[in-house]
């Protein structure tokens, strides 16, 4: 299958090649202004992406509906889950770079998802956004615990938020562009599983920066 460059930064429509350059060109230079380097890049980056595979990418089954009594509506993990949560972490490094600007990162990612994502799916990915990056930003700010332990407290608090808001946007988007029938992605197994899924993430980066913590390498009260 071949790679075609411009249908990636188009969304599939190569009309559009021109408009798109020039507002990526100006989406780098707004982050290098605000003086955001390469984590701020790939949190900018990954948003939409995420927004995207949830259109696209299909599920995991790993119960189907219908198959077990205690999980009437299956339970579905996406490929991309793992990867949501990190988004959490990434804005904690992302603000330890650039400090409360991330707030505008943030509403750059969320409209660049709305070119290439469902629409409805980007809605919800904004309002999710809004709510728990704003829990994640002032759990991060304002507490005094060690850089590890915010990392991990922040992304937990953070992680149902988005999840309830996400999955309810994605089961709507589902509905209205797939004919799906209301439940098929917000119900309290699937909303377990993404949560827990979202946690490994962060809990891994919490370990691996504790360790750094007490090795000396880096300070625990790092903002």
């Amino acid at each position: 299958m071949s790679f075609d460059i411009t249908s990636v930064l188009t969304n599939g429509q190569p009309a559009l090649l021109g408009p798109a350059l020039g507002a990526l060109g100006l989406t780098v230079a707004a982050i290098w202004f605000l003086q955001g380097r390469a984590w701020a890049l790939l949190y900018v980056v990954l948003i939409p992406f995420l927004n995207w595979s949830f259109g696209i990418i299909p599920e995991f089954g790993v119960l189907a509906p219908g198959e077990n009594a205690v999980f009437p509506q299956g339970v579905a993990l996406h490929p991309m889950t793992m990867v949501t949560g990190m988004v959490f972490v990434i804005r904690d490094f992302v603000q330890r770079e650039m400090g409360h600007r991330v707030l505008i990162l943030m509403a750059i990612a969320v409209a660049w998802s709305f070119f290439y994502a469902w629409p409805v799916i980007a809605l919800a990915s904004g309002i999710a956004f809004a709510i728990s990056e704003g829990v994640d930003w002032l759990i991060f700010t304002f507490t005094k615990y060690r850089l590890s332990t915010r990392i991990l407290i922040s992304s937990a608090v953070a992680a149902p938020v988005d999840t309830t808001v996400f999955l309810y946007g994605a089961d709507l988007a589902k509905q209205m562009e797939l004919g799906m029938e209301p439940g098929n992605s917000l119900h309290p197994w699937n909303w377990v599983v993404f949560v827990v899924g979202k946690m490994v993430g962060a809990l891994i980066v919490s370990a691996v920066i504790r360790r750094r913590e007490d090795a000396g390498l880096i300070s625990p009260r790092e903002a």
